[in-house]
């Protein structure tokens, strides 16, 4: 039994689809369902109920899913353990996470398993899938996370602003209140830009007691052009953000009381704890999370 007959299996249980297990793996469907095939020879007992509409676990699929995750998980600990470097550590990213991206990379090339980082610019969909598939490491995501096969784990929180032109009564001001700004005005990017944080933008906005919205459309730094224009505009962003696009024209002003929201690193469910709790500690700024069991 092979290591990599059992990531076959794993991608087909996680995808409950042999096409799409195939283009996860990056190899012809053929090869996987013979691989299905012969793991289920070897072991004596179906691993899949098939049809022309489903592909199904059985119960003793089921359990050796559970096993052969943590026989994947155990061989990626051997090569940790080993020495085997990390010379390339592939991270998803957005813009805008300049500064705790430099701290994190720092950090990761100090640590005892020296890694280097190699930033990959996706949208947060991709960025998930990309994890799930292999092709990336991690991935960094602001806001929720809802994703099946993928490890999920809250590793700091961010301060959102009032971004306003020069120009706006706001900003002069040492902090504003949500109800001192138009909510009519607000301005924010297109959710297909970045799903996850536009959700967790409305969600902060609307914790704050308003409902409120101006348009959203286009991507962030059309929203600065727009904001920075001085037509009574603004954005919520975080200072994070606002230093990786370097928008002129503008003024950040926070909130009293403030608004926040989280930030998440994703992980394939093979990556070894070490690696997980290494990778939080390089990019947290508050205690170490604990993690969220993915579904499914």
């Amino acid at each position: 039994m092979e290591l990599r007959t059992l990531r076959y299996f794993v991608t087909v249980a996680e995808e409950l689809h042999f096409g799409r297990a195939a283009e996860r793996l990056n190899i012809v469907q053929p090869a996987v369902s013979h691989q299905i095939a012969r793991l289920e020879r070897d072991l004596g007992t179906r691993l899949f109920d098939r049809s022309p509409r489903h592909v199904r676990l059985t119960p003793a699929g089921a359990r050796v899913l559970e096993a052969a995750r943590e026989t994947l998980a155990a061989a990626a600990r051997v090569r940790v353990v080993a020495g085997e470097p990390a010379a390339h550590l592939r991270i998803g990213v957005a813009p805008g996470l300049t500064a705790r991206l430099e701290r994190a990379a720092e950090l990761l090339l100090d640590s005892t398993r020296p890694a280097q980082a190699s930033l990959v610019d996706l949208p947060v969909p991709a960025r998930l899938a990309a994890v799930r598939g292999g092709e990336l490491d991690l991935a960094l995501v602001r806001g929720p996370v809802e994703a099946d096969g993928v490890r999920v784990v809250r590793a700091w929180s961010e301060s959102l602003l009032a971004v306003v032109s020069e120009e706006h009564p706001a900003a002069g001001l040492p902090a504003v209140r949500p109800a001192d700004v138009d909510g009519g005005a607000l301005r924010l990017p297109a959710r297909e830009e970045d799903p996850a944080w536009h959700d967790a933008v409305t969600s902060a906005w609307h914790r704050a007691g308003r409902t409120s919205t101006g348009r959203s459309g286009g991507s962030v730094l059309t929203v600065l052009i727009e904001v920075g224009s001085g037509h009574g505009a603004w954005t919520l962003l975080t200072a994070e953000q606002l230093t990786g696009y370097a928008a002129r024209r503008v003024r950040a002003v926070p909130f009293a009381p403030p608004l926040s929201i989280d930030g998440h690193i994703v992980a394939s469910l093979q990556t070894p704890q070490v690696c997980v709790s290494s990778f939080v500690r390089a990019f947290t700024d508050t205690p170490a999370p604990e993690t969220r069991s993915p579904a499914g």
